[in-house]
């Protein structure tokens, strides 16, 4: 008998990647604060990761192809395509949309439950380990 990560992981392991994934979208929203004309940008984590769930329980995307040659389409959705612009609570002259403050805040609540999803894992992982143990 085999073990599937797949099922013994679930969507943390995805999630993993989206909380990195958005963190990086945020320290580049921070880093870009002063840069004229500069728009905000930021990654609707819960509309990605319902879109994980239903891709997991519809199954695999299947595409009507009409020649045997043509190429499998993996990896429809593009990750830029999941990036949103953010609105900016009040306007500013150089047509910035970082507001600092709220990006940092931001930033910090994606620590968090970056580190609490890290957690779950390493929790899973530790019981994979127990069981491979027979403990």
């Amino acid at each position: 008998m085999s073990i599937s990560f797949a099922n013994a992981l679930g969507i943390h392991e995805k999630a993993l990647s989206y909380r990195s994934q958005r963190a990086e979208v945020l320290s580049n929203n921070i880093a870009n604060a002063d840069t004229p004309n500069y728009k905000a940008r930021d990654l609707d984590f819960s509309a990605v990761m319902q879109a994980q769930n239903e891709k997991a329980e519809q199954g695999t995307f299947n595409l009507a192809v009409t020649n045997t040659k043509h190429i499998a389409a993996e990896g429809l959705g593009s990750e830029e395509g999941d990036l949103l612009y953010r609105v900016p609570f009040q306007p500013s002259i150089d047509q910035n949309t970082v507001d600092p403050q709220i990006e940092q805040a931001r930033y910090a609540e994606n620590t968090i439950q970056f580190q609490a999803t890290f957690t779950l894992l390493d929790g899973k992982f530790k019981g994979l380990v127990n069981a491979l143990r027979g403990e």
